[in-house]
């Protein structure tokens, strides 16, 4: 049985979903490419899935199997060597559950991040501070000073995305509920906070919104979440949502559907670049 892994890379998301296009167009139904390999047609599943890291004999055998090319089949082996190794939150193991592993994974491949959040500044534009005294807060603060300290350094490590060489374009729509909560006794961590929001506002590849209270409702108001968009065509849109104890990724043609309009409509109703910028202005003064 091929090894399994706590959460897949996005590498290994696209290859197996490859692998399935291939065996498809090869007209062969899992059973039969699991016969070629003598193994259960839910180990080819799994491999299709991401559910398991990429077997490399395995995969020589089915790429041969759907009549790929030899040249093709050395290509696509290597990709799958590369998309077996860890990431780099990896190391983060300790403190990273499962379940964000593979958030981890879309947002460093990700093309566009589109993302509403209701309650804070999100973990992307968050300073050290910021991040610190949320998680003292939350249930990351009952597990002990350490534990927090390395949740802040897996969150300042997931900030270099935005500093990259062609980094995605992060798209943000905050309720004005996260700009007047303070999160410390200290006015200086909300200063701080808003100084950081001015900053990146000014970036090509980070815009920033603000809903603010007088603008009334709006059909977000349920629940953060992100949608990721990818240049890779194997990868459709993929929506993410979590709740206390775990997360949801939806990538329904549907479910997307409806959360990208959602998001339009907040886009349009929120407020524009400038007056974001006024609103983080009287805020960082308010502090």
């Amino acid at each position: 049985m091929s090894e399994r892994r706590p959460a897949p890379t996005v590498g290994q998301v696209v290859l197996g979903r490859r692998l399935q296009e291939l065996r498809e167009t090869a007209g062969l139904r899992r059973d039969e490419a699991a016969q070629v390999l003598r193994v259960a047609p839910a180990t080819v599943r799994r491999m299709e899935m991401a559910e398991v890291a990429l077997k490399i004999p395995y995969v020589q055998v089915l790429l041969t199997t759907y009549g790929v090319a030899e040249k093709e089949v050395a290509s696509f082996v290597a990709l799958a060597e590369d998309a077996n190794q860890p990431g780099w939150w990896q190391r983060y193991h300790d403190v990273l559950p499962d379940w964000f592993s593979l958030y981890v994974s879309l947002e460093g491949a990700a093309r566009v991040i589109r993302q509403y959040e209701p309650h804070y500044v999100p973990g992307m534009l968050q300073t050290e501070e910021y991040a610190r005294a949320v998680l003292e807060a939350g249930t990351v603060g009952q597990d002990g000073a350490d534990s927090i300290e390395r949740h802040v350094s897996l969150r300042m490590a997931r900030q270099k995305l935005l500093t990259r060489a062609n980094p995605p374009h992060l798209w943000v729509i905050m309720d004005e509920t996260a700009l007047r909560r303070p999160v410390s006794i200290r006015p200086e961590v909300m200063r701080h906070q808003m100084e950081r929001l001015l900053d990146v506002a000014d970036k090509d590849h980070i815009t920033l919104q603000v809903a603010e209270f007088e603008a009334g409702p709006h059909p977000g108001t349920y629940a953060p979440f992100v949608l990721f968009r990818f240049a890779e065509p194997e990868l459709p849109d993929m929506v993410y949502t979590e709740y206390l104890t775990g997360a949801l990724y939806l990538d329904s043609r549907q479910e997307v559907a409806m959360h990208l309009e959602v998001l339009d409509h907040m886009a349009a109703h929120a407020a524009p670049a400038d007056r974001t910028k006024e609103v983080l202005r009287e805020y960082r003064d308010r502090y």
